[in-house]
């Protein structure tokens, strides 16, 4: 598809809009979904274009959805109106995947659990900690933010978490943060809270079950969390 053509001026089976109507929106590349959003370029440009110029300058739609009004603006053919849809696309994501807490999901694995929280803590440029509360079926209550900013034990105190374990009725917890760095290696400091917390919990009969950090995927590495429990750091 080439870049200068107008998306009005393609045949109708290439048409962003009737391409996903025939054949579904699986069937679009980003650049495609891009140009639908967009409907048009300004200046001259074409949606098709301008959803090019975005990618190329961005590289993934991580970056794309961090981008800030201003830097969208800069890519021409956008303008404000543009850049404002772009990133009601996205903060639309991020909500859906908060809906998606309300229907209790099990979280008996810590794949489930990094599937939670992925796309609410991805754009995250600070630490965040989470607990994840369970029922006896370990299927999810709600998950509670509890702090900002580097996870140590004087931000992270056991009665901060397990108030909101014993409100909640909840029989077991998973402790969830984020790395933004991308490295999901625990430190010495996410070590020494979990052990803490997992002495605590065994006091107040409510397990702690894991701790997962959630980094991203490398080359180096196939999986973007790790499971504290899975490296051997639990124990009784």
């Amino acid at each position: 598809m080439s870049s200068g053509v107008l998306i009005k001026e393609l045949p109708d089976h290439e048409r962003p809009r009737e391409k996903l109507a025939a054949r579904g929106a699986e069937a679009l590349g980003n650049q495609e979904l891009i140009a639908i959003l967009l409907r048009t370029g300004t200046k001259g440009s074409s949606a098709i274009h301008v959803a090019q110029e975005l990618l190329a300058r961005f590289k993934t739609l991580e970056n794309l959805a961090r981008a800030s009004l201003e830097e969208l603006s800069e890519i021409r053919g956008m303008g404000r109106d543009k850049a404002i849809a772009l990133k009601s696309a996205f903060t639309l994501a991020r909500r859906m995947a908060h809906e998606l807490r309300n229907e209790s999901p099990l979280l008996d694995t810590p794949e489930r659990i990094a599937d939670l929280l992925r796309e609410e803590v991805r754009l995250d440029s600070v630490e965040r900690f989470h607990v994840i509360l369970l029922n006896t079926r370990r299927r999810l209550i709600r998950v509670e933010n509890l702090s900002h900013g580097t996870l140590d034990s004087l931000l992270v105190h056991p009665r901060e978490v397990f108030r909101s374990a014993i409100a909640a009725n909840a029989s077991a917890l998973v402790l969830a943060h984020n790395h933004p760095s991308g490295d999901p290696t625990p430190s010495d400091s996410d070590i020494k809270v979990t052990r803490d917390l997992i002495r605590a919990g065994q006091l107040l009969k409510i397990e702690v079950l894991d701790h997962i950090i959630i980094g991203r995927a490398s080359q180096e590495r196939s999986k973007d969390f790790v499971s504290l429990r899975e490296l051997g750091y639990f124990y009784t």
